[in-house]
């Protein structure tokens, strides 16, 4: 995967959330948005979310709507698989 240099997450007045150093956008809906950047797995929450902006590559993402929380997560993909599981896997092929 391709390292960004920067890693910046900017929330304005929780209704727009700015991102740099997105790598892949696993899912998303009005509710949540799961995202790879180059800090980790990052999951958004909140109410009528929008994808107002992604360029992979830049690695930016703005994000529109009502933002209630945002979570990061060591050894998760936004792909929907643990990596340490899948490197376990692929040892005891």
């Amino acid at each position: 995967m391709e390292q960004y240099s920067q890693h910046l997450l900017t929330i304005e007045g929780r209704k727009k959330l700015k991102l740099e150093g997105v790598q892949h956008v696993g899912s998303f809906d009005e509710k949540e948005i799961t995202l790879d950047t180059n800090m980790g797995f990052l999951r958004l929450k909140g109410e009528g979310m929008h994808i107002t902006h992604l360029n992979l590559d830049e690695g930016s993402l703005v994000v529109e709507g009502f933002i209630n929380g945002l979570e990061y997560m060591e050894g998760r993909t936004a792909k929907g698989s643990k990596r340490a599981k899948g490197l376990m896997n692929r040892l005891l092929k």
